[in-house]
């Protein structure tokens, strides 16, 4: 008889793992995948591109109803998971009704983060999270809409592109002093800015956000330095964090997120957690990549052969407002690294390396990204880059051709 396996969350991170699971380990669990959103598991990074109107929402969708079905795997979406008894190892949903697990996997992914600030419940401050949230600012995205997008990071730039697209007059207030600062060094950033500001965005460095002023529903922010910017609409971009609140009622330890061992077991026997919502050595990591490696790992684990989950290196390659970017590892380049840099603002190309040694430590690529699967496989494997050295800012084909 197959054994009772329940995952909580039906994002990008549950779906991945049910992918490998049907490759490793199909026949062995009776699997179940709980959901809140009324909808299959769709991919997050595309909500800007559905906002943006360049695909529709039925096109992100990770996998057909067909797929889930042929697979065994039962779907419960549009019913959150409320409680976890672990003593009965059994799961509550909204709608009243419990399931039995006999192993259970927490993927229940990130929320927004709300501003403490005052204002913060007025109408028309939305987030930008979910399919419900890309509907909402849908809805208020208009011709001369005047709209402030607050967060300068990925889901910001891609929010502020979104509406301005739809024809709104777009403010994009950020708290640090270049965009995407988590992911781009000051110079790519800059180039960023200024593909952004082709849009017709304007953009806010260094302001801070101090409270939403209207009546009933928001008309303007203030910032610190009382500036006030007329709005019809805020979307609030500023971060996420770890959904672990349901972990932590049953008794499993969590951090930040929810707490995970190198095997990504949790406290609890037989309870594992994967994707934004898990802590591993004290990181959240927030991307889609390190919860494949996670989700990959896990399956195997499950399919009973032993696994180590040593961390993931940070490595990012989107799309951001119709320009590619890519950077990981030591993209900033720590003491005792030195930098290789190749710019030409004409073209709207910049590269920079950062070596360590005789290993490539981390990169950063704007505009051409095409380099970036080389790259990111010499930082995770660590090779002794070697004779490709002094060819390698030009990408794989020529640094490779100079050392045969």
């Amino acid at each position: 008889m197959s054994e009772p396996l329940v995952i909580v969350g039906n994002g990008m991170a549950a779906a991945r793992l049910c992918e490998e699971l049907s490759q490793r380990a199909l026949g062995r669990y009776a699997i179940a995948v709980i959901g809140e959103e009324p909808r299959l598991a769709y991919n997050r990074v595309l909500l800007s591109s559905v906002l943006a109107g360049d695909v529709s929402a039925g096109e992100i969708a990770l996998k057909s109803a067909g797929w889930w079905r042929d697979r065994g795997v039962t779907l419960c979406y549009g019913a959150a998971v409320t409680a976890v008894d672990m003593a009965a190892r059994t799961v509550t949903r909204s709608d009243g009704k419990t399931l039995a697990f006999a192993k259970l996997v927490f993927a229940t992914g990130s929320r927004p983060v709300r501003l403490p600030v005052t204002g913060a419940d007025l109408g028309g401050v939305l987030a930008f999270r979910d399919m419900a949230d890309v509907t909402a600012i849908s809805r208020a995205a208009r011709r001369g809409t005047r709209a402030v997008v607050i967060g300068g990071g990925l889901l910001g730039i891609e929010a502020a592109y979104g509406l301005a697209k739809a024809g709104a007059r777009v403010t994009l207030v950020h708290l640090m002093d270049r965009l995407m600062e988590r992911q781009l060094d000051a110079r790519a950033a800059a180039m960023l800015k200024r593909a952004v500001e082709g849009k017709g965005i304007e953009v806010l460095l260094e302001a801070a956000t101090s409270r939403f002023l209207g009546d009933g529903r928001v008309e303007a922010v203030e910032l610190d330095d009382g500036r006030i910017i007329a709005a019809d609409t805020v979307v609030v971009a500023a971060g996420i964090r770890p959904n672990a609140e349901i972990a932590a009622a049953a008794g499993v330890t969590v951090n930040r997120g929810i707490v995970v061992d190198d095997q990504l077991s949790t406290s609890a026997a037989d309870v594992f957690a994967i994707g934004e919502c898990a802590e591993h050595r004290g990181i959240c990591y927030g991307l889609v990549e390190p919860a494949n490696e996670q989700a990959r790992l896990l399956a195997g684990r499950l399919a009973g052969r032993p696994v180590r989950y040593a961390g993931s290196v940070n490595a990012t390659n989107l799309k951001v407002s119709g320009v590619h970017v890519f950077s990981a590892g030591d993209f900033l380049g720590e003491a005792g690294t030195e930098s290789i840099v190749l710019a030409d603002p004409g073209l709207g190309i910049y590269r920079k390396l950062v070596i360590a040694g005789d290993r490539l430590a981390g990169a950063v690529l704007y505009g051409d990204t095409s380099d970036a699967p080389w790259y990111l496989e010499l930082i995770r494997s660590g090779a002794v880059i070697g004779s490709c050295r002094e060819d390698m800012i030009f990408g794989q084909a020529l640094a490779e051709k100079q050392a045969a």
